[in-house]
């Protein structure tokens, strides 16, 4: 199977598995602009293969100024159907005679800031899946911020997508809806130890006990407004 032939299998899996968006990741100008991208996960990669899941609107309706009990659950599962869906791919990759790395939707190996294995919202965006919005998360033309994400590295050179352009225009509700007063005007000002303050005080709810909000992801559903004239 060729590289193109392959990246197309990848994504029809991964739309059986339940994604919602799927692209390839080039990782050579990624990596020009963030140096550090891989340095937890190891050298010899030079695409990724990146999907997400929708959340369920249903389900981000129970959010309020705070995470529910029931949006916390639904995190949870989307991580696991994602890091499923990264273990498919990664097999796919193997069985083609490449070398694959599913990294954790959701694994955190540093708290204080936050940090994981790498960031899937800078893999997502690279692949053409959204841009980076006010509250830094990955914006997606259709489905907004509702959105979780997984990554599997490989070596072998995936046909790429091209970045995602666009930005969050007239839309503030993210600002507006933010408990922590983090989000900003320019994503480069949001607050992370002001966002991470209030996951801190919210992972002390009852029945909660992890770092989550939601708050944002529940305000960012769409494509922004067009700019106000």
């Amino acid at each position: 199977m060729d590289a193109a032939a392959l990246r197309d299998d990848l994504a029809r899996l991964a739309a059986e598995r339940g994604a919602a968006a799927f692209g390839v990741a080039d990782l050579a100008p990624l990596l020009a602009l963030e140096p550090a991208l891989l340095d937890r996960v190891g050298p010899g990669f030079v695409t990724a293969a990146v999907a997400a899941v929708r959340l369920q609107s249903a389900v981000l309706d129970t959010v309020t100024d705070r995470p529910s009990i029931l949006y916390f659950h639904h995190y949870r599962q989307a991580n696991v159907r994602l890091d499923e869906m990264a273990w498919s791919l990664a097999e796919r990759i193997r069985a083609a005679g490449g070398r694959a790395l599913p990294v954790p939707a959701s694994q955190i190996l540093a708290r204080d800031p936050m940090r994981g294995h790498l960031s899937h919202k800078l893999l997502g965006r690279a692949a053409g899946l959204g841009y980076l919005g006010r509250s830094t998360l990955l914006v997606h033309p259709r489905f907004g911020a509702q959105l979780r994400l997984v990554s599997v590295l490989t070596d072998l050179a995936l046909p790429p997508d091209a970045p995602a352009g666009g930005d969050c225009g007239a839309c503030r509700a993210c600002i507006a809806a933010c408990p922590a007063g983090a989000i900003r005007e320019r994503r480069e000002d949001f607050d992370l130890e002001a966002c991470f303050r209030k996951l801190t005080e919210f992972s002390r709810l009852p029945f909660i006990g992890q770092h989550v909000c939601g708050v944002c992801v529940k305000a960012c559903g769409g494509a922004p407004p067009p700019e106000e004239p």
